[in-house]
């Protein structure tokens, strides 16, 4: 395989613009490079997060989901790709379902925090929703794949449970009375 960035700099986007993977030029604040922009954030998330002691089934996960957002990030860039199908929909819910299965079931809403791996998957969490309501502003504008949006729900959601997992009951509950005091 050749290089595929044989040069860093090419002084192309010093106007505000970048090219997809069609070779075609759009401004780098549309809704398509927020989107973009916004999967590749939550991608270095997950691997700050994988970077972290975690388990080793959780790991290898994330390792997986770091491949798939990559995907994702293809099929923004180059609008007729498709690599996001239904399968990897369904993995992800069987991953929720597992991971969920042992959980005490919440009474409490859980403050983002504790350990600062936990944190760090509750900023991954916060930043997978992000990502998913720019893909859901860039589908009002363009029709995205229902499979993207449908894969980024899900990973919000199995991101709020491995961060319970991580807790390891350590989770910092909301108080509504606290007043600070």
């Amino acid at each position: 395989m050749g290089n595929r960035l044989s040069k860093i700099y090419t002084r192309t986007g010093d106007d505000g613009t970048t090219g997809l993977a069609s070779g075609t030029r759009i401004n780098k604040d549309s809704a398509r490079m927020e989107a973009i922009g916004t999967v590749d954030e939550l991608n270095s998330y997950i691997g700050l997060l994988a970077s972290h002691p975690v388990p080793e089934d959780i790991h290898k996960l994330l390792i997986v989901i770091q491949h798939d957002l990559f995907d994702i990030g293809g099929e923004l860039a180059m609008p007729d790709y498709t690599v996001i199908m239904p399968d990897h929909i369904k993995t992800l819910e069987r991953k929720l379902d597992q991971f969920n299965k042992d959980l005490p079931p919440l009474k409490e809403f859980i403050l983002p925090g504790g350990s600062i791996k936990t944190a760090t998957c509750h900023v991954a969490r916060s930043i997978c929703r992000r990502s998913e309501r720019c893909c859901i502003t860039l589908h009002r504008a363009e029709n995205l794949r229902s499979e993207v949006l449908q894969y980024l729900n899900r990973l919000s959601d199995l991101l709020f449970v491995i961060a319970r997992v991580l807790a390891d009951g350590d989770e910092v509950f909301w108080n509504r009375s606290n007043n600070g005091d």
